[in-house]
């Protein structure tokens, strides 16, 4: 895809702050699931700037991580400046990372268009995304309108967010009609129950809630105000600073801890009149697990998705992962084995029924805890 003709005022922010851990033990608090490789020769992060790249320039394109992970993070992504990458002190949700972003991307440019993405979705249909991430560019530039790519639902998930959406919007007058198809947003909808979701699937007039976002800076920093006082406040601080790298690093780190703790969705989504939800039009999947991990490994005649040297005795529907380092890893043999997740690493083994793959999240908390093993996360 040819650059667009002013991408010079387009950003990009990715934000790539998260600890992936129902993905241990091959995600750990240092390298977790956006900077290690499961699926491609490159992680979830290089894939997601590689993705963007022909829409905004590597100049322009920010990521939010924290302090562990800094160092690899601009490790693997050695064409942006060091500067473009920015450690948060402390998680504080979505909200303060979009507010941060809003302030780097002010402090370059007052009349830019930001994109906010996170750093982990698998999408294969790059030129398909790319044209949407265009297109939704140009309605967030024209206008105060505050866009989200919406994907259309292909099974009633329980594990997503879902827009109402309305009916489509016309063109713009005058202007060329964008291939993309875009709603007025009328209802942000927490994960609802199989019920309430297969509703949601058959009516066509829901979308999955991807967490994309595309605004000019003007429109978030108006949003943030309107409905975001503080935080509003926090982004004229920033702003002030984002000029001086290391102004920006001592001011963050001494307000960041204050800061509530609040998603972009609570905070400003579900109380704006101006959102307009783009037809994310294209393969999309918010890799939240090993089961989720599956669905985009072939599987052998009896179900079982396999990355490793794997033998089995009536065995099915397994997803066996070996991440041991080349010379340690041996076979995997299992007899009357199903429906289990098998992960080995260096250092641990997981092994759990993928009906509780959600709880590995838990058991990392447990670990964490754990004088022996606190070391392995």
């Amino acid at each position: 895809m040819g650059k667009t003709v002013n991408n010079s005022d387009r950003f990009v922010i990715i934000m790539a702050g998260g600890k992936g851990e129902r993905f241990w033990p091959v995600s750990r608090e240092q390298t977790p699931k956006q900077l290690i490789t499961l699926l491609g020769g490159t992680s979830f992060l290089q894939q997601a700037v590689a993705r963007v790249a022909p829409v905004v320039p590597h100049k322009n394109i920010f990521i939010i991580t924290n302090e562990v992970q800094a160092p690899t993070v601009r490790k693997q992504l050695p064409k942006l400046p060091a500067a473009n990458v920015i450690a948060e002190p402390i998680g504080r949700d979505t909200a303060p990372a979009v507010t941060l972003g809003a302030a780097l991307v002010g402090a370059r440019s007052t009349t830019a268009t930001m994109a906010v993405l996170p750093a982990d979705h698998v999408i294969h249909d790059e030129k398909k995304f790319q044209q949407v991430l265009n297109d939704s560019f140009d309605v967030a530039s024209r206008g105060r309108a505050i866009v989200t790519i919406g994907i259309k639902p292909t099974e009633p998930a329980t594990g997503y967010g879902y827009i109402k959406v309305g009916e489509p919007l016309p063109p713009p007058q005058g202007g060329k009609a964008p291939k993309t198809i875009f709603h007025r947003a009328e209802l942000f909808v927490e994960k609802p129950d199989f019920e309430r979701a297969q509703g949601y699937l058959s009516s066509g007039n829901y979308r999955w809630n991807a967490g994309m976002f595309i605004w000019s800076f003007v429109t978030i920093t108006e949003g943030l105000q309107k409905h975001q006082p503080e935080l509003y406040a926090a982004c004229q601080r920033w702003f002030a600073a984002a000029g001086t790298p290391a102004k920006l690093r001592k001011v963050l780190a001494r307000e960041y801890p204050e800061i509530k703790k609040v998603s972009i969705d609570y905070a400003l989504m579900e109380h704006a009149q101006n959102v307009v939800v783009a037809d994310g039009d294209f393969d999309w999947d918010d890799l939240g697990s090993w089961t989720a991990l599956g669905r985009h490994l072939k599987a052998d005649p009896e179900g079982n998705c396999a990355v490793a040297d794997f033998i089995h005795v009536d065995g099915a529907r397994n997803i066996i992962f070996d991440a041991r380092t080349k010379g340690k890893r041996t076979p995997i043999a299992v007899v009357g084995l199903r429906d289990a997740i098998l992960v080995q690493t260096d250092d641990a083994t997981l092994l759990a029924h993928k009906s509780q793959a959600q709880k590995i999240k838990e058991l990392v908390k447990r670990l964490a805890d754990h004088p022996k093993f606190g070391k392995l996360v």
